[in-house]
């Protein structure tokens, strides 16, 4: 099929203008993604329909705490990716060389939704931007039926992009790995920059997307901290204090031989900075049980969403509302 988003070059060449990598490919040749081709002078995705995984998840798997608390997301995922992030927990399929995957067109994957009972799809597991055209015309048929459509997504990818998902994508969770450390983006996800992830980050924020970001932990001889701190202060100046962040516990994984994150000392270290530097809604991700898994008013305090890993647990909210004091929560129920 015919990709989205692409020009076309002298000699045969296109760019593709999906993500920020914006690849000239020759004539044969694929993206870094593997699975954009120039056929002729004309690319072509390689992964339409082509489903590598797919299952039923808690909202709260992706993670998104504030956007309809307690549904289900039927998620979808193509072999392919355009970061190679060496402590990848998806890589079989991220990482995969081959075209694989089982025929599920759009069609198919809305009604599969619709008759599994969820109230959205999730473009996830692997990058949604480098099956951009399969998620695209699966989320216009999942608008026409009532469904919502989330990405989990690294963010790198290019305005244009969003200016033509952002009608039917209602919601994201943006990954960012090292707090988007230069050095940790070059030497651990083979990128220059994090820094079209912020462009990103703005552009959503003016199309009215719901946002929720997470930062991956990962130790290494970098600044944990500062870099941390950097992102946060970025957060609350460009995208708002109600913003929802997820700090993510590291595990190894893929080709990472370091040590994953501890469970508390450090994670409660940075949670406690996000607070100081003013967000209201700060999650501790990958902890099962812990009390930062859960959604406290910020203004009297009290619990309004329980969980326990990927269940909610009890929901004291009236609306938009805290239960208890009539304060506005950001959440969209």
């Amino acid at each position: 099929m015919e990709a989205m988003l692409y020009q076309k070059l002298d000699n045969g060449a296109v760019r593709c203008n999906l993500c920020a990598w914006r690849c000239v490919i020759q004539p044969g040749k694929r993206g870094v993604c593997r699975v954009r081709e120039n056929r002729g002078g004309r690319l072509e995705t390689l992964v339409y329909g082509k489903a590598a995984s797919y299952a039923v998840d808690p909202i709260e798997k992706k993670p998104l705490y504030h956007f309809h608390p307690g549904s289900n997301a039927f998620s979808i995922a193509t072999v392919g990716c355009n970061f190679r992030c060496n402590f990848c927990d998806n890589w079989v399929i991220s990482q995969e060389e081959s075209i694989a995957g089982e025929d599920f067109p759009p069609e198919l994957v809305v009604s599969e939704a619709l008759s599994l009972r969820c109230s959205s799809i999730s473009y996830t597991y692997t990058e949604p931007t480098i099956f951009f055209e399969y998620a695209f015309d699966t989320s216009r048929a999942a608008h026409r039926s009532g469904l919502f459509n989330t990405f989990v997504t690294n963010g790198y990818m290019t305005p244009d992009a969003i200016e033509s998902i952002h009608p039917y994508l209602d919601a994201a969770t943006v990954d960012f790995k090292g707090s988007g450390d230069p050095a940790f983006y070059r030497s651990f996800c083979g990128v220059l920059s994090a820094d079209p992830v912020f462009e990103s980050l703005l552009a959503m924020k003016s199309k009215g997307i719901h946002i929720e970001i997470t930062d991956l932990i990962v130790p290494w001889q970098g600044e944990i901290k500062g870099a941390f701190t950097k992102l946060v202060k970025w957060i609350v100046e460009n995208l708002g204090d109600e913003t929802p962040f997820h700090i993510l516990r590291f595990f190894p994984s893929y080709r990472y031989e370091g040590p994953g994150s501890p469970a508390e000392g450090l994670l409660e270290e940075l949670w406690n900075l996000a607070k100081i530097e003013g967000l209201k809604y700060v999650y501790l991700g990958n902890v099962p049980g812990h009390r930062y898994e859960n959604t406290y008013c910020p203004s009297c305090g009290k619990l309004v969403i329980g969980r326990i890993g990927f269940q909610v647990t009890s929901l004291r909210l009236k609306g938009s509302s805290c239960a208890y004091c009539g304060s506005r929560i950001n959440v969209r129920i």
